[in-house]
């Protein structure tokens, strides 16, 4: 994943958490449940570039074994 995709993944979690701890002090469960959503889409996002990064990383792993196979290195 990138390291602004991870940041950016990261703030909105943060952000999520600081809502979420506002709400709860001030009685806002509507404040505080936005809150919880921000956390758990914050935490989706980095899982949907964590597996995307890694299905790019197999894919590549792929693609040099068949080249590889191709020009008749056996691995």
């Amino acid at each position: 994943m990138g390291a602004f995709d991870k940041a950016k993944d990261k703030a909105e979690q943060a952000k999520g958490r600081a809502k979420e701890k506002i709400g709860d002090a001030t009685d806002n469960e509507s404040l505080e449940n936005e809150g919880r959503a921000e956390q758990l889409k914050g935490r989706a996002k980095e899982e949907w570039h964590d597996l995307k990064e890694e299905g790019g990383d197999k894919l590549h792993d792929a693609k040099e074994h068949l080249t590889d196979r191709h020009r008749g290195d056996r691995r």
